[in-house]
């Protein structure tokens, strides 16, 4: 049995963490929930049948408690994972990990040193058809990849998600459209889903440019936009993202030198001569779905062989991201931070 704790409960998926742990009770117990508001902690903990705690630091300090979930405001991230990486707790972090460059890689070093059980939020890894693309890329069966596209978006904004009265609490999920809980609107928000793919797929970015917008007027940040990446391996990539789309659309094509993919509908298509039977239609030679990202780290910490994501990711990714919302201020190209 491991036994965890909560260390913020804001984000608009802790419900579904919560009911992940809920599922397995012979693996795993939450001891304690803090959050910056404590009323909210009082009604995760009511989900979760224990205790609310009115400062973090009594979860970092109890040695019975192995691992820590972090779906705070982003803003707190830096303070809640230097924390529990100092007392050795396991951790999963809802992403981002955080809004800025400099924070990120401050964690990293943290968590690395620390050596404990480290995984972000990211999820869309575990789909059968990128698993697929991504051998279809690693074996050259599409050459050298020319341009790569993602999207991921949704009717967010349209519908009021965020809104006062929706989900658990009070106030809703309010707080993730605001740029100094956030740092990031729409466009940062599920735009960070479709780094992690185009960065896993492709590589480290040397430079990035984009533009964002908030034509409904819904929210105080960015509700939906679109990027441009320039990829170490000279691929040039896109993404679109945000909460402002009625229709998900396809969301990824692959251009490269020896032939296309592309994924419709949940069905990989492939063409390629260099690849059996890839001639434009769908592609059937597709793995098993992996778990949510949480689940793998819930899985990690009962001992099971998972790939997780690791902590230079995680902050490799926010860097980029970073880099994205200061071109569209400056409407120029930037070059990502790197860690010193």
């Amino acid at each position: 049995m491991r036994t965890l704790g909560f260390l913020g409960v804001a984000h608009i998926h802790t419900p579904n963490f919560i009911a992940q742990i809920n599922d397995r009770p012979d693996e795993f117990r939450v001891k304690a929930v803090w959050d910056s508001q404590p009323e909210r902690a009082e009604i995760a903990a009511g989900h979760l049948s224990c205790g609310a705690v009115e400062d973090y630091g009594a979860i970092l300090a109890d040695a019975a408690i192995d691992a820590v979930v972090i779906t705070s405001e982003t803003v707190l991230h830096r303070a809640l994972v230097e924390g529990a990486a100092a007392a050795g707790k396991d951790m999963f972090v809802e992403k981002p990990l955080a809004i800025d460059a400099d924070d990120a890689f401050a964690m990293q070093k943290a968590i690395d040193a620390a050596g404990v059980i480290f995984q972000i939020g990211h999820f869309m890894r575990g789909y059968p058809v990128y698993r697929a693309l991504k051998r279809l890329i690693d074996d050259g069966a599409l050459g050298r990849i020319t341009r790569i596209r993602h999207c991921n978006a949704h009717h967010g904004a349209i519908e009021g998600w965020f809104d006062a009265g929706r989900g658990w609490y009070a106030d809703g999920w309010r707080w993730m459209t605001d740029l100094e809980q956030a740092g990031m609107g729409g466009f940062g928000d599920l735009g960070a889903h479709s780094l992690d793919m185009l960065m896993w797929l492709m590589g480290d970015v040397d430079a990035v440019t984009a533009q964002t917008g908030a034509l409904l007027g819904k929210y105080p940040c960015d509700e939906y936009g679109e990027g441009m990446l320039r990829f170490a391996n000279g691929a040039i990539g896109t993404i679109a993202a945000g909460w402002a789309d009625h229709w998900r659309g396809p969301p990824i094509w692959v251009s490269g030198t020896k032939g296309l993919a592309y994924v419709d509908e949940g069905k990989l298509y492939v063409k390629s001569a260099h690849a059996a039977e890839a001639d434009g239609g769908e592609w059937t030679e597709l793995p098993e779905a992996l778990p949510h990202a949480f689940v793998l780290f819930l899985d990690a910490l009962v001992g099971k062989d998972v790939s997780l994501i690791s902590a230079q990711e995680a902050a490799d990714r926010t860097a980029v991201m970073n880099a994205f919302y200061r071109a569209a201020e400056t409407n120029s190209w930037v070059e990502p931070r790197r860690c010193q």
